[in-house]
């Protein structure tokens, strides 16, 4: 199976290569710091994987759409799209900048990358697409605000997704994790009722695809 997975090179992403590398898949991963996606290419060859690397930033949606045409030039089996950020405000309005990179990162990126798979995997009439959200879409906190906001309209984006590939057998997944241990949620300055560790998040994300 070739597995695509964006933000592979820590947190969620990095585990959930990890796991698909022990099952002997094809992954590309993608991710923007080079070192750190290297490492994890190597623990998924050692685990029996074939890999690919792809250093990219989500926030260039050109070097995206590229990438997305570069990689609809073969069968892509399932496509998780992991990569996000998180900026947490105390008390005040967040400021635009924030908002906006939010926006970009989280949901713009996806389309971005989307775009030009979207007809491969129609043509191919066979195929997943699997968004990680948040739990945090369905309900906003004060100190969330602008990722809550863009995790919904993520939301919003699989779930029309869903209905127009439906009945070309398209598989679109949306996932809505709680709190899980990562690089992310460490900088929380807030308690995080429920936590996960990352193995767990990871192993119940693989259990629902």
């Amino acid at each position: 199976m070739r597995i695509v997975i964006t933000g592979a090179s820590s947190g969620l992403g990095k585990h959930l290569a990890l796991g698909y590398a022990s099952s002997g898949n094809e992954l590309v991963l993608l991710a923007r710091r080079e070192e750190k996606l290297e490492e994890v290419a190597v623990q998924c060859r050692i685990r029996g994987a074939k890999v690919e690397t792809i250093v990219s930033d989500v926030n260039d949606f050109d070097t995206m759409h590229r990438i997305g045409r570069q990689l609809a030039n073969s069968t892509i089996d399932r496509i998780i799209l992991n990569a996000g950020i998180s900026v947490g405000h105390s008390e005040g309005i967040t400021p635009f900048e924030d908002f906006h990179r939010l926006f970009q990162t989280n949901f713009l990126s996806v389309h971005a990358l989307l775009e030009p798979i979207i007809p491969k995997i129609i043509e191919q009439k066979s195929g997943e697409i699997v968004f990680i959200s948040s739990l945090a879409s369905l309900m906003s906190m004060p100190t969330s605000v602008a990722y809550s906001s863009s995790k919904r309209a993520l939301n919003a984006y699989a779930e029309g997704l869903r209905y127009q590939l439906k009945r070309h057998d398209i598989d679109v997944m949306n996932i809505l994790p709680g709190f899980i241990d990562s690089e992310m949620t460490q900088k929380n300055q807030f308690k995080m009722p429920f936590l996960l560790t990352t193995d767990a998040g990871v192993k119940r994300i693989m259990y629902a695809i």
